[in-house]
C-alpha cells in the first residue's frame, strides 16, 4: 500500500496499548512482583507517555488483586485511572468483581475470535457464546466498569471461518465496548494477510474502533503492527522489549519509531525514554535482550568498520532517521581489528587528545592486534593503551624478550624466560607457588647471574583499569621495595605484572645511572654512556 493510498483515518494521533504488565508477563519464567509492577507502570504512563496499559489478569491471585489496587491507588491520584486495563474473562460476575474490588474499572474481555477455539475449547455454538458475553458485559456496567473486548484468534478466524468472524462483530459493534482489539494469537499473518483482513473489517464496520494485537511468531509483529496503523485502525499493542509468550509481543520501541517513519500517525510517547523503559523492564523481568535489539540494543549506534567512521567523519554519510540523539542516545564507534583511522580519531576527539601521526598509527596497530584476541576495546582504555605504549616506545636497558609460563592443577607452575640487559641476552627455567612467582624465581636466576639486585615485592593489586568497561584490558600495580612503584596494562593479568616488572627494572637501572653520576663514576649504558659496564 502506498502513502498515497492511506484514507483520512491515518493521518489521525492512534492510541498505544502497552501489555508488558500482563501479555509480556506470560513470558517462560518471568514474574513482576508487586511493586516492580508499580514501578514500570508509573514509568510507561508519566514518562514514556503510552496511553494505557494492562496489568493483570483477573482472578489469577490474591497477590495479583493487590498489586493491581497498589497501582490503581497511584493512578487514581496522578490522574491515569482510565489509563489502566486489565484482562478479563466471559464468567458473568467473577471478573468484574474482582478487578473493581481493586479499583479498576476498565476490562478487556476475553472472547473466542474464531469458529475453532469456540467450538473446539468453549464446546459451545457462536449464539451459545454470544449470549454469555452479553451477560457478562451487563453485569459490567451495571457496575460502572467500561468494557472493551479481545477477539482471541481473530486471525485464524478471518483467514478460515470469516462467516463466524462477521456474525460476531456485526454483534459487537451494537454492544457498549469502546474498543475491539483484533488479535493475531499465534503470530501467523504476513503484512499482505493484514492489509486484507484489517481493510475488509474496517469497511464492513466503519462504525467499530479498532485495535490491532500482534504476535511475532514469525518475526513479522512490527511490520504487521505498521501495516495496520496505516490502513487506520484506532490503536494497537505493545509490549517493552517485545516481551511475551512464545515469540513475543510487537515491541514498543520497534513501533513507535516505525509509525513515526513510515506513516503519518503519530503517538505520545517520548522517544527518549524507550532506552530508560527497556532498561528497567530487563532488570525486573530477568530477560536481558539482545545488544542488536533494534532502538534500545547496546550496540545499536555503535559503528565497527572503518568506512563507516570515516563515511560519517566527511559528512555523516552513514546517519539514517533513526539517529542516536532522537532516543536520547550517542553513537558510538568501535575500537578493534576493523577499525579505521577515523574510528580511532572519534574516540581521541571525545577524550580530547591530540597524537602525532606515528602514535595514532602505532596505537591503531595496538587496538587492532587486541581486536585479533577478541578483546573488546572501549574509549575509556584508550589513556591507557596510550600509556603503554608510549612507555614501549622509550629506551630500554632491560627488556623481556619472551616468555612462557605455565599452570596447571596439581603440579608446579613454571617459567621458561629470556631477556635482554644492555647487549646480552639471559635466559631461565623456575617454577614457584603461581605463575607470576615463577617468572620471579626465573628473574631471581639472571639477576644473581649478572649481579643485579631485586627490591622485595611488597604489593601486587590487579584490576580493570579505572574508568574501563571492558575486557580488553587489566593493569597491574606492583609496589616494591624502596618506595618504587611500577604499572602496566595487558590483556592478560600475568603479561601485564611481566611488563611493570620489566619497567621496575629500567627504573633500578635508571637510578643508578643518576647515581653514577652524581658520584663521578661511569653510568651505566643504555642511557648516555658509550661503553658498557655491568652493574654490580
Amino acid at each position: 500500500m502506498s502513502d498515497n493510498q492511506e484514507s483520512n483515518s491515518t493521518n489521525l494521533p492512534i492510541h498505544l496499548m502497552d501489555t508488558t504488565l500482563r501479555d509480556g508477563e506470560q513470558t517462560h519464567g518471568v514474574s513482576i512482583p508487586g511493586m516492580e509492577k508499580l514501578l514500570v507502570a508509573q514509568k510507561l504512563l508519566s514518562e514514556v507517555g503510552v496511553d494505557r496499559i494492562e496489568v493483570a489478569s483477573c482472578r489469577v491471585s490474591s497477590g495479583e488483586q493487590k498489586s493491581l489496587a497498589r497501582i490503581m491507588e497511584w493512578a487514581h491520584k496522578e490522574g491515569f485511572g482510565n489509563s489502566v486495563e486489565v484482562l478479563s474473562f466471559v464468567d458473568h460476575t467473577m471478573s468484574v468483581d474482582w478487578l473493581t474490588d481493586a479499583g479498576c474499572r476498565r476490562m478487556n474481555l476475553l472472547t473466542k475470535g474464531s469458529r475453532a477455539h469456540c467450538e473446539g475449547q468453549l464446546r459451545k455454538t457462536l449464539s451459545q457464546h454470544l449470549a454469555d458475553i452479553e451477560k457478562t458485559i451487563n453485569y459490567a456496567v451495571e457496575k460502572g466498569v467500561t468494557p472493551s473486548i479481545y477477539l482471541e484468534d481473530w486471525s485464524n478466524g478471518a483467514l478460515l471461518s470469516p462467516d463466524y468472524v462477521w456474525e460476531m462483530l456485526a454483534q459487537c459493534v451494537e454492544w457498549p465496548f469502546e474498543r475491539i482489539h483484533l488479535c493475531d494469537t499465534l503470530g501467523i499473518l504476513s503484512p499482505h494477510q493484514v492489509e486484507r483482513v484489517v481493510r475488509e473489517t474496517l469497511e464492513k464496520f466503519p462504525t467499530g474502533k479498532f485495535e490491532f494485537h500482534g504476535h511475532n511468531d514469525y518475526g513479522l509483529a512490527t511490520a504487521n503492527t505498521l501495516m495496520a496503523a496505516r490502513l487506520g485502525v484506532a490503536g494497537v499493542h505493545v509490549t517493552v522489549n517485545g516481551l511475551g509468550e512464545r515469540a513475543g509481543n510487537a515491541s514498543l520501541a520497534e513501533v513507535v519509531a516505525s509509525l513515526g517513519d513510515h506513516s503519518q500517525r503519530s503517538c505520545g510517547v517520548n522517544e527518549k525514554r524507550l532506552k530508560e523503559v527497556s532498561q528497567l523492564v530487563e532488570a525486573f523481568s530477568g530477560k536481558r535482550i539482545a545488544a542488536n535489539t533494534p532502538i534500545t540494543g547496546d550496540d545499536v549506534y555503535t559503528q565497527t568498520a572503518g568506512i563507516h567512521a570515516d563515511g560519517d567523519m566527511k559528512g555523516n554519510l552513514y546517519e539514517s532517521k533513526l539517529s542516536p540523539s532522537r532516543f536520547g542516545r550517542d553513537r558510538v564507534y568501535a575500537l578493534g581489528k576493523l577499525s579505521g583511522r577515523s574510528n580511532l580519531d572519534f574516540n581521541l576527539e571525545k577524550l580530547n587528545l591530540d597524537l602525532t601521526p606515528e602514535q595514532r598509527k602505532a596505537l591503531l596497530s595496538r587496538i587492532v592486534e587486541l581486536g585479533d584476541m577478541k578483546k573488546t576495546v572501549t574509549t575509556e582504555d584508550l589513556p591507557f593503551l596510550i600509556s603503554d605504549l608510549f612507555a614501549m616506545q622509550e629506551k630500554k636497558d632491560f627488556e623481556v624478550l619472551g616468555c612462557v609460563i605455565t599452570t596447571t592443577m596439581k603440579m608446579r607452575p613454571s617459567a621458561s624466560i629470556r631477556v635482554r640487559l644492555f647487549d646480552e641476552e639471559h635466559e631461565s627455567i623456575a617454577t614457584g607457588n603461581g605463575g607470576y612467582d615463577a617468572f620471579m624465581n626465573a628473574m631471581r636466576q639472571i639477576a644473581s647471574e649478572i649481579s643485579l639486585d631485586l627490591p622485595r615485592l611488597q604489593d601486587f593489586e590487579i584490576h580493570i583499569p579505572p574508568g574501563g568497561h571492558s575486557d580488553a584490558l587489566v593493569e597491574a600495580t606492583i609496589t616494591w621495595e624502596g618506595d618504587m612503584k611500577t604499572r602496566a596494562v595487558g590483556s592478560d593479568q600475568v603479561l601485564a605484572a611481566v611488563k611493570a616488572t620489566e619497567r621496575m627494572v629500567n627504573l633500578l637501572l635508571s637510578r643508578k645511572n643518576g647515581a653514577a653520576r652524581l658520584s663521578g663514576e661511569v653510568m651505566v649504558p643504555g642511557l648516555e654512556a658509550p661503553t658498557p659496564k655491568r652493574v654490580s
